[in-house]
């Protein structure tokens, strides 16, 4: 989700606009999670799998040695754990840490004002960041002040900018409604975008999205979790790989480097509220209906040391490719009819049969359109059935399967357009399973 640009007052107000379906490439992988806990030197290892391929998902655990940081047991602390040490992490140094145990914003953060972008119905108040009981707190309410319109908080570190580096934020929400956002946003330009931990306005997942490339290109990656508990999330970002860890685990990670930002960014946490957008299968907009509040207890930060720190890297089980078509689409839509959703529901069947771990999605249209057109409607298409697909996939427990999306237009008809039978042919989403 993209967010803001800044007017340059002292005050910080930012404008944020959300990212479109229909992008360039998107990528899901979804996860599901029992409990993590502890265990600072305990990396990579996969959450407990809670379906009956358990045998399949654990064999897919991550073999990563390098140390990834949670917090230090410490019963005077909100959360009941204070910031890892200095040395918690193999190959970096320590290079920021904040436990918010003043009375006011620490020196370096900016808090938001103003309207987010996109979001008509939102708004961002100075007096919704407040500090207080050792945390720092964003607190969401129907505000008198802004007649009454749900107001959030939100802030970014914006005196302390660089490229690369691992960030840790430990935090919780107190209920569902507004959605809380901890990301690394750009000094200038837009994409890239990290979001390590998204809501959505709900308490039990969160996603971690990277934008990359001029044309917003996305990587989503859907954890399960109980939110209202205290959990340490975190990004580490290097020049090749962008991975995300919880309470000291590594659960997701995009290794591709053309995709990976190249460019100085800040921390920014926040929330929002989306009341008046539509409601979508990527971005529920739940208002709140009470106040609520995201709580955090402390941030810690690290550097490279200059060394060569072990790869964080989780290779997959290679599998024999099958493709399967999913047809035909009505002319110039992305609609789901029911025969599309029942040959949808086959593909989940053949990924779970076959224990498939990645599924390549590719959108095709007929030659009806421009051009842009084309290319517009055949990546909505593979988009949607992406959408689709992984939520039969989660209703039946199905993990660890990452799904990539790209449209290619009218590009490699399978039968002649110059019929209405061979455009409905030719009306496809393509999906390669392995």
């Amino acid at each position: 989700m993209s967010r803001r640009q800044t007017d340059g007052d002292a005050s910080r107000s930012f404008i944020r606009s959300r990212a479109g379906l229909t992008k360039s490439m998107v990528i899901v992988t979804c996860v599901a999670l029992v409990a993590l806990s502890g265990g600072q030197a305990i990396v990579g290892a996969s959450p407990k799998p809670t379906s009956a391929k358990a045998a399949r998902d654990s064999s897919r655990a991550s073999t990563s040695t390098v140390s990834v940081p949670d917090g230090t047991l410490n019963s005077a602390e909100p959360s009941g754990e204070s910031p890892p040490g200095p040395s918690a992490m193999t190959g970096y140094i320590e290079n920021y840490v904040e436990d918010f145990t003043g009375s006011s914003i620490p020196a370096g953060w900016d808090v938001y004002s103003g309207q987010p972008g996109g979001d008509p119905g939102a708004q961002w108040g100075l007096a919704h960041v407040t500090m207080s009981g050792g945390m720092l707190q964003l607190n969401t309410w129907q505000d008198p002040a802004y007649g009454g319109e749900w107001v959030t908080g939100g802030l970014c570190q914006c005196g302390f900018a660089r490229t690369y580096g691992a960030y840790f934020v430990r935090s919780k929400l107190t209920g569902a409604g507004p959605t809380q956002v901890e990301l690394l946003w750009p000094t200038s330009g837009w994409p890239p975008e990290i979001d390590f931990d998204e809501t959505f306005g709900a308490t039990n997942k969160s996603m971690a999205t990277l934008h990359w490339s001029s044309a917003n290109s996305e990587n989503h990656n859907t954890i399960y979790v109980d939110m209202t508990q205290w959990h340490t999330w975190g990004v580490i970002w290097t020049p090749t790989s962008v991975t995300y860890t919880l309470d000291g685990r590594v659960w997701a990670q995009v290794d591709n480097a053309s995709e990976v930002p190249h460019q100085p960014m800040t921390l920014d946490i926040q929330q929002q509220t989306w009341c008046d957008v539509a409601t979508n299968s990527v971005s529920p907009s739940d208002c709140p209906t009470v106040p609520e509040s995201t709580l955090v207890d402390w941030v810690a930060e690290y550097q490279s040391n200059g060394s060569t720190p072990p790869a964080l890297t989780a290779p997959l089980t290679s599998q024999v490719a099958t493709s399967i078509t999913v047809k035909s689409f009505a002319a110039k839509s992305a609609v789901l009819t029911p025969t599309l959703k029942s040959q949808i529901s086959k593909l989940a069947r053949q990924i779970s049969a076959s224990s498939a771990t990645k599924v390549v999605l590719t959108g095709y249209s007929d030659d009806a359109a421009s051009a842009a057109a084309s290319l517009s409607i055949s990546r909505s298409r593979a988009l949607i059935v992406s959408l689709f697909l992984r939520g039969v996939l989660e209703s039946w427990h199905v993990n660890g399967v990452t799904v990539s999306v790209s449209g290619a237009g009218s590009s490699k008809p399978v039968a002649s357009n110059s019929t209405p039978a061979g455009r409905a042919q030719n009306r496809r989403v393509v999906a390669v399973i392995s």
